[in-house]
């Protein structure tokens, strides 16, 4: 960590990691404070809200067990207009989103780094799975030490300047280890589980969040790769690229979703055997000035392993070409580019070539 700061934000969400970044800056001589985001979706009937009151009680406690200031910060309006806005429009296009990424590049290290500005702290930590290394003085980011927690490719996107004033302190540690930091220092989420789900995604899933928002789901034909009407979908928005549960058809064989086709409402399906694919084309690409491309390796989204490739950069196109097809490269996801355990750069797809 960086000695000569002296006023750090701790983002705290109210979970362990949060609260254990907290922990280790206090711990480390620093001045913190902690701010929790209420980044709510406005309260649509069915929808979760990303802070509930439980974890903002949480992140209070925690701040008070640590003797530093808890602040909470509305930004719901932030949240529906850089976020969850962009990710509808997404959807209705029949592309699937990440809107990690766009929570993490728009608010937390922008909006969020902005509105503090003024308030004269020095950087933001975060309880993010990441490291921060320079070489040949370019700031990367760095695969963390625990890899099965590693959340850089939600990261990805964050411009390099932004990076400068950021800290990753459970960067350096597995899960397991903040875990036992937290119950030594008698924090009480020591135990807290965590959640894995898209924040403001209601538990009704994209049904009962698209009809609280008043967009009605609209039915149309699945059609087969040959062009054959197979069977009739509820709306668009309820597929994703490779999904195979709920299409309500028969077939010989397995069917899968290959592609969708939102100007005539059509999901395309057939065998598992056209999902796969070794060339993908991104667009806004995140890269340092400089890079042109070479050996590296890439995942198509967070739980996907980083894979073999071939990457080029052409002006703001990144294309990928990997040793071995990839299954179900989507449209709307992004691809994060890794060499050396370094995080190059990505994009967002969009489209398998």
């Amino acid at each position: 960590m960086i000695r000569t700061v002296t006023r750090i934000l701790a983002a705290m969400s109210g979970g362990v990691d949060s609260s254990v970044a907290a922990l280790l800056l206090k711990r480390g001589g620093y001045d913190v404070s902690g701010v929790t985001m209420c980044i709510g979706t406005g309260g649509e009937a069915g929808a979760r809200r990303c802070c509930s009151p439980g974890d903002i009680v949480d992140a209070r406690r925690v701040c008070a067990a640590l003797g530093i200031e808890h602040h909470v910060i509305s930004m719901s309006d932030d949240m529906e207009r850089e976020v969850i806005a962009p990710f509808v429009e997404e959807y209705l296009c029949g592309r699937t989103p990440n809107p990690c990424v766009l929570c993490n590049e728009r608010i937390k290290f922008r909006l969020l780094a902005d509105k503090l500005a003024g308030a004269r702290f020095d950087m933001i930590a975060t309880g993010h799975y990441a490291r921060l290394e320079r070489r040949d003085g370019v700031l990367y980011l760095s695969r963390p030490k625990d890899l099965g927690k590693d959340q850089t490719y939600f990261l990805y996107s964050i411009p390099r300047e932004r990076l400068e004033r950021v800290l990753f302190p459970v960067g350096e540690l597995a899960k397991d280890e903040v875990r036992a930091l937290a119950d030594e220092a008698g924090l009480s989420v020591s135990e807290k589980r965590e959640s894995q789900d898209v924040c403001f995604w209601p538990e009704g899933g994209a049904a009962a969040f698209f009809a609280a928002r008043g967009i009605p789901s609209r039915p149309g034909q699945i059609v087969s790769v040959d062009g054959e009407i197979v069977g009739e979908h509820d709306g668009i928005f309820n597929y994703t690229i490779g999904q195979r549960r709920r299409l309500g058809i028969s077939a010989p064989e397995p069917l899968y979703v290959i592609a969708i086709d939102p100007a005539r409402d059509r999901l395309i399906v057939g065998p598992e055997a056209y999902l796969g694919g070794s060339d993908l084309l991104a667009t806004a690409v995140n890269f340092p000035p400089g890079e042109k491309g070479g050996r590296a390796e890439a995942k198509i989204r967070y739980a996907h392993a980083p894979a073999p490739c071939e990457f080029s950069l052409k002006g703001s196109r990144l294309e990928v070409r990997f040793d071995e097809p990839q299954r179900a490269i989507t449209p709307g996801q992004s691809v994060v580019v890794y060499r050396d355990g370094l995080v190059l750069g990505g994009g967002v797809i969009e489209a398998k070539r």
